[in-house]
């Protein structure tokens, strides 16, 4: 009983940030406008996203060391601000923690800036699973 009222009074204090599980269509509809940013066709977008989070804006997962956070899996060592990594580079100029919001306008600034600097390389599951076959990512409510 006792830990159950540090995770209450928590829950109170801190209320939920509002999250989005996109489906396909969706965010095809929010991500047409960066096609063909960086050379990167719309599927390959959609198709990464799905393999790197899941279209789950509160998607986070920590690997060696670092966390990612959001749709685009944006991590706290370069891109954005985190307690956790508080020597970060911050090139998004952001709280990693407004990645994990509705809102994926941030999220897409800063996605530009990673393809600007890294390419789409720099999310793994692009070069394994996204480059090929990708008529299955089209929506055909576009």
């Amino acid at each position: 009983m006792r830990s159950f009222v540090p995770l209450f009074l928590v829950g109170i204090l801190f209320p939920a940030i509002p999250a989005k599980q996109f489906t396909k269509c969706e965010l095809s509809q929010l991500l047409k406008d960066i096609d063909g940013y960086g050379g990167i066709a719309l599927p390959e977008f959609i198709c990464t996203m799905f393999h790197t989070s899941g279209y789950d804006t509160q998607a986070i997962v920590e690997s060696n060391g670092s966390t990612e956070y959001g749709l685009f899996q944006i991590s706290n060592k370069l891109w954005c601000k985190s307690s956790q990594v508080p020597q970060s580079r911050n090139i998004c100029d952001i709280s990693c923690d407004k990645f994990l919001d509705d809102d994926i306008t941030d999220d897409i600034m800063c996605a530009k800036k990673i393809l600007d600097i890294k390419g789409i390389d720099y999310w793994l599951a692009h070069k394994a699973l996204c480059t090929e076959k990708l008529e299955q990512w089209l929506c055909e409510k576009l």
